[in-house]
C-alpha cells in the first residue's frame, strides 16, 4: 500500500504539471457551452430564424428549452464526448512513458509494477471525476445563466444525477486504452482506437444493438431508455478487461526496450 500511494502522488505531480490537465478542462467546459447554445436557439425564435438550420438541428437534438432538456442534452454529450476525452486522459498518462522515453525507467524501478499501473487508472479516474465535476458546476451556471422555466429541485437532481451516472459508465469503459497506449507505446495506436470505438459505437446503437456494446451503452442510457443486468455486466467486464490487460503487458514488459 505504502508503494501503491508513492506511487499515486509521483503520477498526481506529473498529471498537475503538465499543461493537459488544462487542455481537458478547457474541452469539457465546451459541453455546456454548446448544449447552452441550442438552448439559446430554442428560446429565441427570431435568432433561430437568422441561422436557418442550426435551429431545425436544435430541436431535433433537444426539444424544448426547459432544465429537463438541457440535462438531458449534457448527458448525452458526456457519453459521447467523454469518451474522447476521458480516452485522452488515460492515453495521455500511459503514452506519455513512452514518448518521454521514461517507461524504461519505471520498469527498472523497485515499485512494483502493478503498483504503478495501478496509480495511473486511480489517477486517471479521479481526473475524469474532476473533469464530471467541472462539467456539473459549469453546466449549472449556464443554465441559470440563461433563464430557464422554473423545474423543481428533484428533476433537476434527477438531471444531474444521470450526467454522474453517464461519466462513471465512460470511465469504467476507457481502461482498455491504457492497454493500447501500452502495446502501442505512444498515443497513436490507441488514438486511431478510440476514434474506431466511437464510430462502431454509433453505428451499432443505430442498428439497436447498443444496450450489447460496451461503448454503446452510456449513449443508450443517456437517451432515456432502460439497461437490463447484461448491460451492467458488460460494462464492468470490459473495465476490468481492460485493467487486467494493462497489468499482464506491464508485468511482461522487457524493462530494456
Amino acid at each position: 500500500m505504502t508503494n501503491l500511494a508513492q506511487a499515486v502522488y509521483v503520477e498526481m505531480l506529473k498529471a498537475r504539471r503538465s499543461r493537459v490537465s488544462l487542455f481537458t478542462a478547457l474541452g469539457i467546459l465546451i459541453l455546456p457551452l454548446a448544449a447552452g447554445f441550442f438552448m439559446i436557439i430554442l428560446k429565441d425564435p427570431e435568432l433561430a430564424r437568422r441561422v436557418g438550420l442550426i435551429s431545425t438541428k436544435a430541436h431535433l437534438v433537444a426539444g424544448s428549452a426547459d432544465w429537463p432538456s438541457y440535462l438531458g442534452l449534457l448527458t448525452q454529450s458526456i457519453a459521447g464526448g467523454g469518451l474522447v476525452l476521458f480516452g485522452l486522459v488515460v492515453i495521455w498518462v500511459f503514452g506519455r512513458e513512452f514518448s518521454d522515453r521514461t517507461a524504461k525507467d519505471l520498469l527498472a524501478l523497485p515499485t512494483p509494477r502493478s503498483a504503478v499501473v495501478l496509480s495511473k487508472f486511480v489517477v486517471t479516474a479521479m481526473w475524469c471525476a474532476a473533469l464530471t465535476a467541472v462539467l456539473c458546476l459549469f453546466g449549472l451556471a449556464v443554465g441559470v445563466a440563461i433563464g430557464f422555466p422554473p423545474a423543481s429541485h428533484q428533476a433537476i437532481l434527477e438531471g444531474f444525477l444521470a450526467i454522474v451516472a453517464a461519466a462513471l459508465m465512460v470511465i469504467a469503459l476507457v481502461t482498455p486504452m491504457g492497454f493500447f497506449a501500452s502495446a502501442g507505446r505512444g498515443y497513436l495506436a490507441p488514438m486511431g482506437t478510440t476514434f474506431l470505438i466511437l464510430l462502431l459505437a454509433q453505428v451499432i446503437a443505430a442498428a439497436g444493438w447498443g444496450e450489447y456494446f460496451p461503448w454503446s451503452i452510456p449513449g443508450v442510457f443517456s437517451q432515456g431508455q432502460p439497461l437490463g443486468a447484461a448491460s451492467y455486466a458488460i460494462l464492468l467486464l470490459t473495465s476490468l478487461a481492460g485493467l487486467a490487460a494493462t497489468l499482464r503487458w506491464w508485468e511482461r514488459a522487457d524493462q530494456a526496450r
